[in-house]
């Protein structure tokens, strides 16, 4: 293990004229974690990875891979990380097999060396019966793979991938999180990605949640959804603003309205529904209770829903 972080980001700041796309964020991403970084559209993730990646240069602040400065070491960091982007980065007339080679050639990588490298990503994406193929041939899932194996090629400590499933149907975004997740155990890989898929963000050791550039969570997603402490019950009527009044007053509960709906945490959410029935009857049209999700955890921290953040 590594006396560094894998990633280490601290006040980090980047500022596209007037607009701040990340605002003095601060965090660190263990060795061998799944990190995931989740938001909405405009929350600051991909001006994240970009930095990271070398691609962008930050406001102010400082971003670290294993010790080594992304702006004034970003050779150094560049050697520890391999990266998947959101877009195919694929030559889609040249076959799978070339496609590797040529990335091997960036590195500096030649003969037997090479190759060896080459067959342990298509046998580790099983890829093998596919080396010849042309890449435009191939389905999303497929690319993906090989996507991954071109990344991978120089044997990186760090993978970053941004927005890995966007594109791919169910069974491949399976598939692919299979593949990442036998990376870590067998690999000893630490992989960040960043996502606005709230279920694939489920799946992480640790996630940070992003909002309009600043940090609005970070832990575990089950210690992140039990601060919330209980059910989420939400309620609907007519009219939300007095609903919500009636129910202080009524009912003993405060609430909050979010999306024309009464959010309100609960422990026992299923005796307040009842108790919430009695006494308001048909100035209610609807009530549901469910178990706390990282949407809740945005909205608990921003008041919005997680798809209007943009």
């Amino acid at each position: 293990m590594s006396p560094e972080p894998a990633v280490a980001v601290d006040r980090l700041t980047r500022a596209y004229g007037e607009r701040v796309a990340l605002r003095d964020l601060s965090l660190e991403v263990r060795e061998r974690e799944v990190f995931g970084v989740l938001g909405p559209n405009g929350g600051g993730k991909t001006t994240l990875f970009r930095i990271l990646a070398t691609l962008i240069l930050p406001s102010s602040g400082t971003a670290r891979i294993f010790g080594h400065d992304v702006v004034a070491d970003p050779d150094g960091a560049r050697l520890r990380f391999g990266v998947v982007f959101q877009t195919g980065s694929l030559d889609r007339n040249l076959t799978v097999e070339e496609n590797l080679r040529h990335q091997g050639h960036l590195y500096g990588l030649r003969g037997a060396d090479l190759h060896s490298r080459i067959e342990e990503g298509l046998t580790r994406f099983a890829l093998g019966d596919r080396r010849r193929e042309r890449v435009r041939k191939l389905s999303g899932g497929l690319a993906r793979r090989v996507e991954l194996a071109k990344g991978l090629l120089h044997r990186p400590s760090l993978l970053l991938l941004d927005e890995p499933s966007v594109g791919l149907d169910p069974a491949a975004r399976a598939e692919l999180w299979s593949h990442l997740r036998e990376l870590r155990e067998k690999a000893g890989a630490t992989i960040l990605f960043t996502t606005h898929f709230l279920d694939e963000a489920e799946g992480c050791d640790r996630l940070a949640i992003l909002d309009r550039g600043s940090l609005v969570a970070l832990g575990a997603p089950e210690a992140l959804k039990g601060e919330i402490g209980g059910d989420v019950v939400t309620v609907e009527g007519a009219d939300p603003e007095r609903l919500r009044e009636r129910i202080g007053r009524e009912c003993g509960v405060e609430g909050k309205v979010v999306d024309g709906r009464v959010r309100i945490e609960q422990r026992e959410g299923h005796a307040l529904a009842k108790r919430l029935a009695d006494a308001l009857g048909s100035a209610l049209t609807g009530v549901t209770v469910r178990r706390p999700t990282l949407e809740d955890v945005f909205v608990r921290r921003t008041s919005r829903r997680f798809e209007d953040g943009a």
